[in-house]
């Protein structure tokens, strides 16, 4: 994966992103280098691939994809339709195998562990020749007691791999039925309606989804340590947050370790807050051989709370700890968290039952998108990629991601991150939608691992909901497929099959968090009403709507619901050339080529007709494949401004906007606003405006618009709303001006026109109405409206656009002489962060917009190239 350039420097500068956790009891060395793989010489694969069954090098954490990529075994993966070529690598047998030596003085110590932070996903691990574990769960972590077999000098472990589809699919062929999942293969490794990923806790999307290629991965995705201690090893360091207001926070440091031997012991507590001041507790305890919980309850006056991004500052303390016996130091750890208090508040009012998130009191309108996996290889993403995504949220005016249920747990350096930058995050547990198996095994395995995960995550502030899963409830409620799969079934197995679902999201997974992580609300599924009724109801719960995209429903029916928080909806886009050149070539450059489509994975590879389908409806017939990608672009872009700003409009009724979805796990058409390298579609650009803290919102229905001034203030303000009339030439048919109230978190509606009441005599397709909010003397936010589609208004064919480098060569000045729609600044190969881009100009005007490349502005000057909509639809296809 490149690294992506579309940063916001000073922010990156300025953030330190210390670890949130340090711990000191064991002796930890790393065995993450030395790895040898290969393709098992008796598996069912090793004739065809005869060549893969030698030891080259592996990396770890890693997976065999990614290690025979690194060697030169398979070609980039991502590269035109070389996926369908590597999914026997799924189906093989691997063997790892590491040579470690080992000291007396690590053999001296009590306890000896082997660690295994995370093994993908059928594992025999054995030592020196004597099996250990067989794994079964991507996500757990696996502690090994091992000195009896460890011996002085070296020792070898070897990681054998099994394949999830091989052992799991005679099985499955031979049971009465088989669960309804996600995504078919395209590839022909599984039989249609036989999937496998249902019984497998590993990462479902890797088995292919409607964005992403399918790579049935394996290997350790994750560090694997050797683990040695006497007197005591720290297992967790929480601290817990009963109560947390302006006034007070009542804390409790929770420990858990174990000891050696059992006896008097001191837990010290100290803490620095934000401002640099410092307190400490201390209290003693006896230890007992073995595991040890030990609570000790403290207080801080006026906290400095940790604030969501746009309400306050992201206060982070650190608190450290100690548990000393007899004046020396058995363990020690560091901790950093933010102190707040987090609701989810579901009052019954005029619109049914609400759901709004509350931090400290304060009940915040969340804005944001979905986030999936940032790679198809967890692995090779790099904390500055995560610091790069997180940022470009921020930049965005987010203050929320949803992590999705399909993918993974990310890693502890992104929650690191989002606390810093007040990204509240919205975590799924790993369930994707797939109907879940209720056996007990699965039941008590899935149990183990959300314990793990909640205990490892529950002290970043930044998290404030654990939900159960993703879309489970609604797809066994109405999906066709799921209706048809109850109908096939016995009345009995179906209510089986049901009272697993709700013994694993109702109560096993809500007592998971209530015993861990009380502090946070608990949420049964997206969407859902929490097992209150039937779930993706608009007048209750969490909403996910489809109807336009997937149901090819005009764009504009966005507007005919308003759910009480809408946690998912979306349009395709392709990404920019560039990104697209990555996997592609000139042959390939067609939106139905079979590169093209390899690369769609909406409808079996049909949804680019889909993309056709909506700028067609929109702005008319693109003039070629560029052009294509550019409307791509541009209707995505409006079309979510559309809906997001609807339902920030209908605050309090609405309390929720996140799209689908904020980032790709490779190169290719999706719901992303941010391409896998990290660059910025239009879509982002429009987020940054129509997120912003202060929006004027003009909704036009059947010749009446109706406009609502947003604001997320904590504080009410007063201003200017000015409306303005032009014709496409720039010329000023009306303009008036009236004082406007802001009140504090809170829509208000602050005028309602009729078309006759803006346009007086002139031609619709020939104006365009602009609404200013002036605060000061500047305008804070700023919106035009248009009084058709695209397709009909009266564009000049020559705005009139021009580029200025200003005299610093870091500011780029866009203006036009007419009205320009939809402008794009692009750079081709060159990656430039802009400050603004995808945007409509009245006729005049100017914007200014920061440039930060690491190109010189020489190059930059050459490569820029300005594109407006009229330059990108076939004339006549255009009114």
């Amino acid at each position: 994966m490149l690294t992506p350039t579309r940063l916001s420097l000073g922010l990156l500068a300025a953030l330190a992103f210390a670890p949130a956790l340090t711990l000191a009891s064991a002796t930890v060395t790393p065995l993450n280098t030395g790895w040898q793989f290969r393709l098992v010489p008796d598996s069912a694969l090793a004739a065809q691939h005869a060549d893969q069954t030698n030891w080259p090098p592996a990396q770890v954490p890693g997976s065999v994809q990614t290690d025979l990529l690194t060697t030169g075994n398979i070609g980039d993966p991502f590269y035109r339709d070389n996926e369908a070529q590597l999914q026997w690598i799924g189906l093989g047998e691997w063997d790892y195998q590491l040579t470690f030596d080992v000291d007396a003085a690590t053999l001296k110590q009590d306890h000896v562990d082997l660690v295994f932070d995370g093994v993908d996903t059928f594992a025999d691990i054995v030592l020196n020749d004597k099996p250990l574990l067989k794994t079964g769960n991507m996500f757990r972590q696996w502690r090994l007691p091992v000195k009896k077999i460890l011996h002085a000098g070296s020792n070898t472990l070897t990681v054998h791999l099994h394949s999830p589809i091989a052992k799991l699919q005679p099985w499955l062929l031979i049971q009465p039925y088989a669960l309804p999942g996600e995504f078919d293969t395209a590839f022909g490794d599984e039989p249609k309606g036989r999937q496998t990923s249902n019984y497998v806790r590993k990462a479902n999307y890797q088995y292919g989804w409607d964005w992403g290629p399918r790579f049935v991965t394996m290997g350790i995705w994750q560090p694997v340590n050797l683990e040695s201690w006497t007197d005591a090893r720290l297992q967790d360091f929480h601290i817990a947050q009963p109560h947390v207001d302006a006034d007070n926070a009542q804390l409790a440091a929770d420990v858990t370790l174990q000891a050696g031997k059992a006896g008097p012991a001191r837990v010290n507590v100290n803490w620095t807050a934000p401002d640099g001041s410092t307190g400490s507790m201390s209290q003693d305890v006896t230890l007992t051989a073995g595991d040890n919980a030990l609570h000790v309850p403290f207080a801080i006056a006026k906290p400095e709370r940790w604030w969501p991004a746009g309400y306050g500052e992201q206060n982070l303390y650190r608190f450290h700890v100690d548990v000393t016996r007899a004046g020396s130091t058995l363990v020690s750890a560091d901790r950093n968290t933010g102190l707040r208090s987090v609701e989810l508040k579901r009052d019954h009012d005029q619109w049914g039952r609400g759901f709004a998130f509350v931090v400290n009191g304060v009940p915040i309108f969340a804005k944001g998108a979905d986030l999936i996996p940032t790679d198809s290889f967890p692995e090779r993403t790099t904390p500055e990629q995560l610091k790069q995504l997180l940022t470009s949220t921020r930049d965005a005016n987010m203050n929320m991601l949803r992590m999705w249920g399909g993918g993974y747990y990310q890693s502890d350096a992104f929650y690191d991150m989002a606390d810093q930058l007040g990204i509240m995050i919205w975590q799924d547990f790993m369930f994707g939608g797939a109907i879940t198996p209720y056996d007990h095994e699965f039941l008590g395995n899935s149990r183990v691992e959300a314990e793990e995960q909640v205990r490892r995550l529950r002290n970043h502030p930044s998290i404030v909901l654990w939900c159960g899963n993703n879309e489970v409830q609604t797809g066994w409620e109405s999906w066709p497929d799921r209706e048809d799969f109850k109908k096939s079934i016995s009345a009995d197995e179906r209510q089986r099959i049901e009272n697993g679902m709700r013994e694993l999201f109702g109560n096993t997974l809500r007592k998971v968090v209530k015993d861990n992580d009380p502090d946070v609300p608990y949420w049964a599924s997206s969407p859902s009403t929490d097992f209150d009724g039937e779930a993706n109801v608009l007048n209750d719960g969490d909403y996910h709507y489809w109807k336009v995209w997937s149901g090819s429903e005009p764009i504009d029916h966005y507007l005919d619901i308003t759910p009480r928080f809408q946690s998912e909806y979306g349009l395709q886009s392709f990404p920019v050339m560039a990104t697209i050149e990555s996997f592609a070539t000139a042959a390939d450059m067609a939106p139905n080529s079979p590169v093209m489509r390899a690369h769609q994975k909406f409808a079996n590879g049909n949804g680019n007709d889909r993309l056709l389908l909506y700028i067609r409806a929109n702005y008319g017939e693109p003039k070629d494949f560029a052009s294509f990608v550019y409307l791509s672009q541009l209707m995505q872009a409006e079309g979510i401004e559309l809906a997001a700003e609807h339902l920030r409009s209908a605050r309090p009724q609405n309390m929720g906007s996140l799209y689908w979805q904020l980032n790709d796990v490779w190169p290719g058409p999706s719901w992303s606003s941010i391409d896998y390298y990290g660059r910025w579609k239009a879509l982002q650009f429009h987020a940054k405006r129509f997120y912003a803290p202060v929006d004027i919102v003009p909704t036009r229905r059947n010749g009446q618009t109706t406009l609502h001034l947003v604001s997320d203030r904590t504080t009410p303000f007063q201003a200017t709303l000015r409306t303005r009339v032009y014709d496409m030439n720039g010329k000023m048919l009306s303009e008036q001006s009236k004082p406007v109230d802001g009140a504090a978190l809170s829509s208000t509606n602050v005028g309602e026109f009729s078309d006759a009441q803006l346009l007086h005599s002139a031609r619709p397709a020939n104006t365009v109405a602009s609404f200013d909010v002036i605060e000061n003397g500047n305008v804070i936010a700023h919106h035009l409206l248009y009084f058709d589609v695209a397709k009909t208004l009266a564009l000049p064919r020559q705005p009139g656009l021009k580029a200025e480098w200003r005299d610093d060569g870091n500011t780029l000045r866009i203006s036009a002489r007419r009205l320009a729609r939809g402008v794009w600044i692009d750079f081709g190969k060159l990656d430039a962060h802009l400050s603004m881009n995808a945007f409509d100009l009245l006729p005049g005007e100017h914007v200014d917009i920061a440039v930060n490349s690491g190109a010189d502005v020489a190059s930059l000057k050459a490569a820029l190239k300005m594109t407006s909509l009229v330059d990108a639809v076939q004339p006549e296809t255009a009114k």
